[in-house]
């Protein structure tokens, strides 16, 4: 059995865990972007998370991970006439991997084509889109996606359904996931369409305290001397953060956004310029989830302020007359539009 390094074990990195755990809660709020250097757990918290996640239930057999409870929600196998239904078991939030170098037909699937030569069958093969169906899908150097693949991913994204339509196939299905990718900023940017896709973004870096430092080296090296055992021994605060999010779910739904607080959203998105209206959706659902985690039942306009930068830095426009970063511009224009009682005065 293979043990994922647990979530609760990551020394530091707290804007990470926050963002990935804010989109496990909320899934609306659209996904993670984590740039930072190599080496610093991207792939290791993303791997975490999903062991602490409930399992999702399915069909026995279902390929596509349909929900059982959604009866309008129909992949490409319907059962056969008089056939009765798989029953319903659980199975682990799926995390699936997308490769740089991964072919289209590996992605969206193609021709099951053993089922051709054997059965003469014309049947899919399902892709990595219907394995990420309700779960993650994770990009390691998202910057360095090809077109043809970051093109693909921006339809299913979007529509939340992966269509095919090639060799005499045609095939739709559900693919809802959260979308996860990580990158080194050095080694190149990502398309607008395809960054506007993700509804966080963090940077993260190698911590510069030496006792968090060996405090990583030592735990990784306990990790791999005795996975079981280690695991087992952060499960007490594992089952703390399961128990954290069956709460926070459970008050999402009721959870009203006060004016003052849809207002600061509004106005910080018109200060820093950002484009059309997500900014403000993506900081109200991110400032929600943050009260929700919390255990509160109010969001306020420190929710707001505390998830601003990772909800916003990502959607500024390049400003050539400004050399600070984005993280900065966010800051700076939280400080003028919190100063003053009508938020209007200052500038970004």
């Amino acid at each position: 059995m293979a043990f994922a390094f647990p979530f609760t074990a990551i020394v530091g990195q707290d804007d990470m865990k926050l963002a990935l755990l804010m989109t496990a809660l909320d899934q609306k709020i659209g996904g993670v972007l984590i740039f930072g250097d190599r080496g610093t757990g991207k792939s290791t918290a993303v791997r975490g998370l999903a062991a602490l996640l409930p399992p999702i239930r399915v069909r026995e057999g279902d390929r596509f991970n349909l929900d059982p409870d959604r009866p309008g929600e129909a992949g490409p196998e319907a059962p056969r006439k008089g056939a009765r239904p798989g029953r319903i078991v659980p199975m682990p939030t799926p995390v699936v991997d997308l490769p740089l170098n991964a072919s289209e037909d590996r992605v969206c699937g193609a021709l099951d084509i053993e089922r051709a030569l054997t059965k003469g069958e014309k049947a899919f093969e399902p892709g990595l889109f219907a394995r990420a169906h309700r779960g993650f899908l994770y990009i390691d150097e998202v910057n360095l996606l090809e077109d043809h693949l970051v093109d693909l991913l921006l339809d299913v994204a979007a529509s939340g359904t992966n269509v095919v339509e090639r060799e005499g196939l045609s095939v739709r299905h559900p693919s809802r996931f959260v979308l996860v990718g990580s990158g080194n900023p050095e080694e190149g940017e990502l398309r607008p369409q395809l960054l506007d896709r993700f509804g966080l973004a963090v940077d993260i870096s190698a911590s510069r305290n030496i006792k968090e430092r060996m405090e990583v080296v030592r735990r990784r090296e306990a990790f791999e001397r005795d996975p079981q055992g280690f695991c087992a021994a952060y499960e007490k605060e594992a089952n703390a953060i399961r128990r954290r999010l069956k709460k926070a779910s459970t008050m999402l739904d009721g959870m009203e956004t006060p004016d003052d607080v849809l207002e600061l959203c509004a106005v910080l998105c018109m200060r820093l310029g950002v484009d059309g209206m997500r900014g403000e959706l993506t900081l109200m659902r991110a400032s929600r989830a943050k009260a929700a985690l919390e255990g509160r039942a109010h969001v306020t306009r420190a929710d707001v302020i505390a998830v601003a930068p990772m909800v916003l830095r990502h959607r500024l426009r390049r400003d050539p007359l400004d050399e600070t970063g984005s993280t900065t511009r966010v800051e700076r224009a939280l400080v003028d539009v919190t100063s003053t009682p009508d938020g209007h005065a200052g500038r970004a």
